[in-house]
């Protein structure tokens, strides 16, 4: 898929030329390789910030339109404001059909799910790298490599010598000779949270007062208990006074009766 960019000529330079431009709604950029001389450009601003948020205008050919011709580029570096959507600056490079290039092409992971090592052992997958660096011809540059994942088994991992490169596109010496891991299938650790030592637990079986509840109760008590005793007292010498009194009555009548006999005779 052919992406084009187009651009402008840019005479004024400078910082404060930068800033005017860019409230015009354009992008200062520049163009340089190919044993050329560096030469400056303007872009239109929306449809540069469209263009970048596609993955492959940042890993692709790109034919760059500039008055009446077209040349090959590749996206070299861009900065953006640091809170705004907008795009400060942007940087081209021209490439050469007979020239090797190196750039990085985003990795695309296929059959994740479906691999033993998920589907059938429990693992997971766990991505070491999402791109990788490639050096080819500009004819050969891949939008992107496929990484297939489908007979990856637990406990595997994939390095960069392991992966299936297009043709003409290879890892960088670098890359080669360190041959890192890629992706790799592992049981997930298991974070262990121990739980906290449960504080000792009191059986409460009555309710607890306070000092002064205690007292007012203690006081209450000791109140009832000195009235039931005054009551009882009281119904006993009432009791004693009952018997005494029918004795008194009985000890009378018998006086009254003795002098009526002794009357009569």
């Amino acid at each position: 898929m052919k992406i084009e960019v187009t651009a402008y000529p840019r005479t004024l330079q400078g910082s404060g030329a930068s800033r005017r431009l860019r409230v015009t709604g354009r992008v200062p950029g520049i163009v340089y390789g190919a044993d050329k001389p560096a030469q400056d450009v303007e872009l239109d601003h929306k449809e540069l910030l469209f263009q970048l948020k596609s993955e492959a205008f940042h890993s692709s050919i790109l034919d760059l339109a500039m008055g009446g011709e077209k040349i090959q580029v590749l996206l070299r570096d861009y900065q953006m404001h640091p809170w705004k959507q907008q795009v400060q600056h942007v940087d081209f490079q021209r490439v050469a059909a007979n020239r090797k290039i190196h750039m990085k092409v985003p990795l695309h992971y296929l059959n994740a799910e479906i691999c033993p090592g998920v589907k059938t052992e429990g693992g997971v997958v766990q991505h070491s790298m999402n791109d990788i660096e490639i050096q080819c011809l500009p004819g050969d540059l891949p939008a992107f490599i496929e990484v297939d994942l489908k007979d990856m088994k637990l406990n595997q991992t994939l390095h960069v010598n392991d992966l299936a490169m297009p043709n003409g596109a290879a890892p960088t010496s670098k890359l080669k000779h360190d041959n890192p891991a890629v992706v790799s299938v592992h049981v997930p650790k298991e974070i262990v949270i121990e739980e906290e030592a449960a504080a000792p637990v009191t059986e409460i079986i009555g309710e607890v007062k306070a000092e002064g509840e205690a007292g007012a109760e203690g006081a209450a008590a000791e109140g009832e208990k000195k009235e039931g005793a005054a009551g009882d007292k009281k119904e006993a010498a009432a009791g004693d006074k009952k018997p005494a009194a029918a004795a008194d009555k009985k000890d009378k009548g018998a006086e009254k009766k003795e002098t009526g006999k002794k009357g009569k005779e």
